[in-house]
């Protein structure tokens, strides 16, 4: 106990002023935890009572003006329990009589000789802790009443014959029960059918022991709905051992039960989703120990362990082992170590393994409880690098293809074409229309075909676009002849121009070739996208899903190569291009899932 708590001060009033000296110097003496304070007077005594803290006040009865028992009155209107001691030369039994019924702690009379004072000093003893152990009694049950009434948790209070006695406001909430409902009763009440067992078990225990016991049960609210409740039962005991009541605090944990059960259901959906899947996989802990791993992985890299017995080995001494098997073993662990201590997601690394094979990388700092874990996966890439390889070879050929139709086939063409119109202008004849017709159309073919080798599915800068003054510039590149345009386009989006005007003219020129003379062309807006029709003769249904295809068309002018740039082109963008039939009976090409500019949309 500290010296504060420890220490005793004692208020002594006596009109006697030598007296009252010598009594408070021997009252120091006998005890050196007292600190006496003195007063004259009853006057004097209220004030010093006032304006200071005593643990216990000593007073003579005869005093002029006023007297001990009018000293006591007045004091306890501010104290009423302060221990008050009289010390009287009076020792009348009416003074005794008045005093007892006034409400004094003690009555000592005043005797000759010092031993008075050591009286005087176990009375004055006695009576502080006395008062000190009521008032920390108080405090005690205080405390307890306020943690039970204020309690997040509920808190249950069983007798020792485990009858409800108590029950506070959390628990009434929790269970739905008032405490009047539930006094008198057992536990049988709040308990389901399929938790008896266990909390019979537990209050058996509970009635022959002492201490505390855990438990989580199925508990019934009084509406009927079944909960999960987590008890601690505490069992209290009396200075002889003996059970004299149980408390219990619970609460409903129905919620975070749920959850486990979900994390556990989520757990072992992961564990068997990693143990399944096709590229190896590696989880490890913020403190670079193996967390999960998967079969894959040990395939990869040669590693003949069970993938069950290195969980939670060191992702070190791995990496250092798997290295073993990549062509640069030290950049390997160096690139790991850089990647952990950036924390920075990196995907698709080429790692280069002895064996010839290639695996593909990719790691993903993940969040943990403890800190920073760290994801690993590892493809195998092999093939995959084969066939790019080999396409790349595909369009290198293309591409000289492409050159050889640019140059060396067009220069010839040309060469022909102007001497059919020269000698047409020397010689009217049908068979060199024909031949110019001919020509004219191989040279169509030869654009188209520049058109799918070369662009391809590349797009070039996106940029905001006017569709509608595209569509009026589109309109103006083409024959038309007695053709007729409607749209009243508004729309922005965003594009490769150049790219889009060729899509939206193929479109255009497909329906004026298919729809006849005086097909008219409609260029509407959609949610988004936009779409071309006409009121020709339409695309039957079983023809619609190949009329993008290289080479496909009814008309005698036509490539069969405009749809198919068109499906390039929008696929090249991102966008799905549909083929239907328009209200006028015609053809209706779609295209969907194009960005507007933001002021459209």
């Amino acid at each position: 106990m500290s010296e504060l708590v420890d220490e005793v001060v004692v208020l002594y009033v006596d009109d006697d002023e030598d007296f009252t000296e010598l009594t408070a110097a021997f009252l120091e003496r006998e005890c050196d935890r007292f600190r006496v304070e003195t007063a004259t007077s009853v006057a004097e005594g209220l004030n010093r009572a006032g304006d200071s803290t005593f643990d216990c006040v000593v007073s003579d009865y005869d005093m002029p003006e006023r007297d001990g028992l009018d000293f006591l009155e007045a004091l306890r209107e501010d104290a009423p329990d302060l221990p008050f001691i009289l010390f009287t030369g009076e020792g009348s039994e009416e003074v005794a009589s008045d005093a007892i019924s006034a409400g004094v702690t003690d009555y000592l009379q005043k005797e000759q000789g010092t031993s008075q004072y050591t009286v005087l000093a176990n009375r004055i003893e006695n009576a502080v802790e006395r008062h000190r152990s009521q008032r920390a009694l108080e405090a005690s049950e205080q405390r307890l009443s306020l943690f039970i009434e204020q309690s997040p948790l509920g808190v249950l209070e069983y007798d020792s014959d485990f009858q409800i006695i108590g029950l506070n406001e959390r628990g009434e909430e929790i269970l739905g029960y008032t405490e009047e409902e539930l006094r008198g009763h057992s536990w049988e009440v709040i308990v389901a059918d399929d938790s008896y067992d266990n909390v019979d078990a537990v209050t058996d225990q509970l009635a022959v022991a002492e201490g505390g016991y855990h438990s989580i049960d199925e508990n019934v609210r009084k509406d009927g709905e079944h909960i999960r409740c987590e008890w601690h039962n505490r069992v209290i005991t009396d200075d002889d051992g003996e059970v004299v009541g149980i408390i219990s605090l619970f609460q409903d944990v129905t919620e975070r039960v749920r959850r486990e059960n979900e994390l556990e259901r989520t757990n072992a959906l992961l564990s068997t989703l990693i143990r399944s899947l096709p590229v190896g996989v590696l989880a490890e802990n913020s403190d670079r120990t193996v967390l999960a791993i998967n079969d894959r992985l040990l395939e990869l890299f040669g590693i003949s362990e069970p993938s069950t017995e290195l969980i939670g080995a060191d992702c070190r001494e791995l990496a250092r082992k798997t290295s073993e098997l990549v062509v640069d073993s030290e950049g390997f662990v160096d690139r790991v170590d850089e990647l952990i201590a950036g924390t920075e997601s990196v995907h698709n690394e080429s790692v280069a393994l002895t064996n010839g094979r290639t695996l593909n990388r990719s790691y993903e700092p993940i969040e943990l409880p403890d800190g920073t874990g760290h994801l690993w996966m590892y493809r195998d890439t092999t093939e995959q690098r084969e066939r790019e390889q080999q396409l790349q070879r595909q369009n290198e050929r293309l591409s000289e293809f492409a050159s050889v139709v640019s140059h060396d086939l067009r220069n010839p063409l040309n060469v022909a074409a102007g001497n059919v119109e020269l000698a047409r202008e020397a010689h009217e004849s049908d068979q060199l229309a024909t031949a110019a017709r001919a020509l004219a159309r191989i040279d169509d073919l030869i654009d188209d075909l520049l058109t799918l080798a070369r662009k391809g599915d590349n797009v070039g800068e996106r940029e905001p676009v006017s569709l509608g003054t595209l569509v009026t510039d589109c309109w103006g590149t083409i024959e038309t002849g007695d053709a007729k345009l409607q749209t009243d386009l508004t729309a922005t989006v965003v594009a490769d121009r150049s790219r889009l005007q060729q899509l939206i003219e193929n479109l255009v020129r497909n329906s004026i070739e298919h729809g006849g003379d005086g097909v008219v062309v409609t260029v509407g807006e959609l949610p988004d996208g936009f779409y071309v029709a006409d009121d020709g003769v339409g695309i039957a249904a079983d023809r619609r899903d190949s009329v993008f295809q290289a080479g496909q068309t009814t008309s005698r002018t036509g490539t069969g190569f405009g749809l198919a740039i068109v499906k390039q082109v929008a696929e090249a963008h991102g966008w799905t291009v549909s083929v239907t039939e328009s209200d006028g009976g015609g053809a209706r090409f779609e295209i969907t899932g194009v960005t507007f500019a933001a002021a459209d949309r």
